[in-house]
């Protein structure tokens, strides 16, 4: 049996919000279809796509700009790369003149309303995130492809039990907590080093350490923009954004002009519980109001809760004195290997386990984090994770308007608090005690998921979504 093989920099991509399922995923669809076009030398023969979006996709996929991340990716542009600010621009001018040039090559007339069908009532068994593409040939004959958006910016393509990823020999192969704790044990290394030891098996140890660096870049720039950008988010519901004001709030009369002097500043305001406990929130915000605006932003492990660990890992430099490279990389190191186990045994979709699958997966990714920096060790390490997630277990994923935003803005910092309680709680606990394991608690929030109504699982079909008299034209 294959063991699905998952790095550090699979876990955390960086990408363009709102959602790492619903945006991400799909863009990533959309460059692979094309891929596969190339691949069959086809793609200067295609005069015609039709796109049709099943589930969840469908159901939210305008509030999540679906529409829009496709468009983009049959374009051939990268979320990587492509700058925010030109979105709104390149899809107005594909909308008013009808047509795209797909993969940058190939121009053909595109109608949205004729060419991206939203199939409401349609979903395939694999899983509810699923596009297909069809793309006409000049000849009489068609290619499509059917993909899955998995969460956290994963696809498969229908055939495919995983995404496509050249296999390598991992010096220590994880699938469960119990795994990782057995070589912890056996070889005395903490759970940061011994992902770095796999991570070599894919590149070398000075390429990891920059490549994570600038994943932590990548989150603090996001989290800096948050911090001093006002107004409103996109989407017809008019939800203010607060990190800026807060932000300006808490920081009094310091000044500053760059992150560097902004941590230096932030410290000067005190370490009281009301202080930090504000800071943390604000650092959650600014992360998710930059990922409902398009923004550039990390998934951790989603974009939907992409604010929970950037907003544990600031909390740990600017007021546990962890602004140091070298504890940022066995921060995310750390997060990165729980969450890939709750990736393996269970998921980080919430179309498939609603928002506990998010948030609750972020929160234990954070909280585990946490604990290692701070000293823990390995079993205190994963019995963070454990308790973070089993406070998180049940929530449910109900996005008004089919938006990122309400509630799941709020939601990030609600996770990382608990992230913060989680770590504390396991550093002053010890852990051959505890009643309930990281891998129990990662089965029973796959039972849990299995168990919940499909309506609560990123359809905006019930919960808060349908309890709060609304009207989005967008939508």
């Amino acid at each position: 049996m294959q063991r699905e093989q998952i790095s550090v920099f699979d876990m955390f991509k960086i990408g363009i919000g709102p959602s790492s399922s619903h945006t991400l995923g799909p863009w990533r669809a959309a460059q692979q279809f094309v891929q596969l076009l190339q691949h069959k030398q086809v793609l200067e023969m295609v005069v015609e796509v039709k796109i049709l979006l099943y589930g969840s996709l469908a159901k939210t996929g305008k509030g999540h700009g679906t529409d829009i991340a496709i468009l983009l990716g049959l374009s051939g542009d990268d979320p990587v790369t492509f700058e925010v600010d030109q979105i709104n621009t390149k899809i107005a001018q594909i909308n008013t003149d009808h047509k795209l040039l797909l993969g940058g090559k190939q121009q053909i007339s595109f109608f949205a309303d004729d060419d991206m069908l939203f199939l409401f009532t349609e979903s395939l068994p694999f899983h509810p995130n699923a596009v297909t593409f069809q793309a006409f040939l000049n000849n009489g004959t068609a290619v499509s492809g059917t993909f899955y958006s998995i969460g956290g910016g994963f696809v498969v393509k229908e055939g495919e039990q995983t995404q496509h990823k050249t296999e390598v020999d991992l010096p220590f192969p994880i699938n469960t907590a119990g795994d990782l704790l057995h070589w912890c044990i056996k070889t005395g290394l903490k759970i940061s080093e011994v992902v770095m030891e796999n991570e070599l098996a894919w590149r070398s140890e000075q390429q990891t350490r920059e490549d994570v660096l600038n994943i932590f870049k990548v989150m603090r720039e996001c989290m800096y923009r948050g911090c001093h950008t006002a107004g409103y988010l996109p989407g017809g519901l008019n939800v203010a954004r607060r990190a800026s004001a807060l932000n300006k709030r808490l920081i009094k009369e310091h000044t500053y002009s760059n992150y560097n002097e902004w941590v230096m500043a932030m410290r000067q305001t005190g370490n009281s519980f009301q202080n930090i406990l504000d800071w943390v929130s604000c650092f959650a915000l600014a992360v998710n109001e930059e990922n409902a605006s398009f923004g550039r932003v990390v998934t951790a492990p989603t974009n939907g809760a992409a604010g929970v660990i950037p907003a544990v890992l600031q909390y740990f430099i600017s007021f546990c004195d962890g602004f140091d490279d070298q504890k940022i990389i066995q921060f995310l190191f750390t997060a990165s290997e729980v969450g890939s186990i709750f990736k393996k045994g269970a998921t980080i979709s919430a179309a498939m386990g609603g928002c506990q699958a998010e948030i609750g997966v972020s929160s234990a990714m954070a909280a585990a984090a946490l604990t290692e920096v701070l000293g823990g060790n390995q079993r205190q390490v994963l019995m963070a994770a454990e308790i973070a997630m089993e406070h998180h277990l049940g929530m449910t994923c109900d996005p008004i308007g089919g938006l990122v935003q309400v509630p799941c803005i709020e939601r990030n910092t609600m996770g990382a608090i608990k992230a913060i309680t989680a770590s504390q709680l396991a550093l002053q606990s010890n852990p051959d005690k505890a009643k309930v394991s990281l891998d129990a608690v990662v089965k029973t929030m796959w039972q849990t998921a299995q168990d919940m109504n499909s309506k609560y699982k990123e359809t905006s079909d019930g919960g808060l979504a349908i309890n709060i008299p609304i009207s989005l034209p967008e939508c």
